[in-house]
């Protein structure tokens, strides 16, 4: 049980029973001690300065980095005294949990019977002599190997790759069928609404 609630009941049997203060923390069995214990309130409104000041530069910031930065600035204060603070304060971010993909029933690759029947295509990604991160988006038809594309650029969102894949298909025709992995740009629904009107189904692998 609480040490308030002893504390409440006992000051209710003094009332109540007009019995002494020993007496009633004898029958909630409560020391006199705790019973003349008052609470100390810390004054928290400099650390509350400090953590908004820190959080309102560095946004993502999540606790670690907050401490860290508090203990490089000279102040001394108990992590946990700080952490009290941030969680009245609401400055825990939200964690954001890897999104599950549904299960689908993988299907043996078989190879098409006729060309433009499946088309397969994926990412690469590589680096120029400068450091420049680039990515490639590459597709194949699975009929003769062909290489029908290859789309070259920094990003490639799903917007991009529609896109691209219109244009291939001005000239080579739409598939019956795409075989693709479990990437966000092809799991996303700008992929899958464009697949849909233009009747082609997704192969998931």
């Amino acid at each position: 049980m609480p040490t308030g609630a002893r504390k409440t009941w006992a000051q209710q049997l003094q009332q109540n029973h007009s019995v002494t203060i020993a007496m009633s923390c004898a029958i909630v069995g409560l020391s006199r001690c705790a019973y003349y214990y008052q609470a100390k309130l810390q004054d928290d409104s400099v650390i509350v300065s400090v953590l908004n000041a820190i959080t309102d530069r560095h946004l993502r910031w999540g606790f670690p980095k907050c401490f860290n930065r508090i203990r490089k600035l000279g102040y001394q204060w108990n992590h946990k005294r700080v952490y009290r603070v941030y969680c009245e304060l609401k400055l825990n971010l939200r964690v954001k949990r890897k999104k599950r993909i549904p299960p689908r029933c993988p299907e043996r690759l078989l190879v098409p019977n006729k060309q433009g029947e499946c088309w397969s295509m994926d990412f690469m990604s590589d680096s120029s002599r400068n450091q420049r991160r680039f990515r490639t988006f590459n597709v194949i038809d699975d009929f003769n190997r062909e290489a029908l594309g290859i789309d070259i650029a920094v990003s490639l969102p799903a917007g991009r790759v529609t896109r691209y894949l219109d244009k291939l298909a001005e000239y080579h025709g739409y598939p019956l069928k795409i075989r693709v992995d479990n990437g966000p740009e092809f799991t996303g629904k700008t992929f899958i609404n464009w697949a849909k009107s233009h009747d082609i189904t997704i192969d998931y692998i």
